[in-house]
Parts: C-alpha cells; structure tokens; sequence
C-alpha cells in the first residue's frame, strides 16, 4: 500500500513539471490554460521538452511570457501566436503542415514503406530451400508417430 501512495505522489507531483510556484497563476482556469499552451511549446535551450518540462531560463521567462498574455486577455491560440512570432515556428513542438514543413510530416510514412518495400524484396528474393524427400527410417518413423495418436 505504501509502494502504490508513494507511486502516486510522484505522479501527482509530475503533472507540475518545472512550473515553479511564483508563476502559477491565481486563477485556476487561466493556470490551466497555460498549462495546455506550455505542453505545446518547445524550449529552444533544450529542444527535445516543452517549457513546462525545461528548468532553463528561456523556459521559464516562455512561461512567464505565456501566463503574462492570458492575463492580459489573449486567447491561446493569440498566446501561441505571439510567442511563435517572437521565436519562429521551431518553438512548436508539433510543426504546422505548410509547405517548407511537408517533408517533417511526410518522411516517417516514406521510411515506413519504404521499410515495409525493402523487407518484401527480401522475403522474395531468398532463394526458398528445396524440401529433401524422406529416407526410408524417416518414413518409418512418421508412421510410428501417426499411428500413435490417431
């Protein structure tokens, strides 16, 4: 029981993140709100975690950023908007289907079939080996065995 409270207390301490308590937010729904918006924005220090992920600087200061525009009575997609004019669209971590960022969605699905075509050619192309005929004990043998269980 103890395991299973500890196991838990740390997955409730997770959902806070790096998220210190000087910018949380005193309304409840606009804390939220951030929190969504965090999750979508990438740290440019740490590049592979969001800001509510990231102890760096630059994170915490989107963070700020973020939290100072709902205040000011952005919606989110107006926060989003504001920060990727700022930073560029690299700050997304989920890139917009546009033209210069087709190929970020459209490589994965060609390294798939592209995988799946090569492992088909391979399985087509191994010579299959040619079933030797039974020697006379193996025949014996196979009869003793079917005989057996039927």
């Amino acid at each position: 029981m103890r395991t299973f409270l500890l196991v838990l207390a740390l997955l409730a301490s997770s959902a806070a993140f790096a998220v210190e308590p000087d910018e949380v937010l005193d309304d409840p729904a606009l804390e939220a709100r951030a929190r969504v918006i965090d999750a979508q924005l990438r740290c440019v220090v740490c590049q592979s975690q969001s800001i509510s992920e990231s102890n760096a600087p630059l994170a915490k200061d989107l963070r700020l950023l973020v939290r100072e525009r709902l205040v000011e009575g952005d919606t989110d997609q107006q926060a989003i908007e504001y920060i990727v004019a700022r930073y560029g669209d690299y700050v997304l971590l989920k890139p917009r289907l546009r033209s210069d960022t087709v190929f970020l969605w459209v490589f994965p699905a060609f390294i798939l079939l592209a995988g799946l075509a090569a492992a088909g050619v391979y399985l087509r192309g191994r010579p299959q080996a040619p079933l030797a005929p039974l020697d006379d004990e193996d025949e014996e043998e196979l009869r003793r065995i079917m005989e057996e269980r039927g």
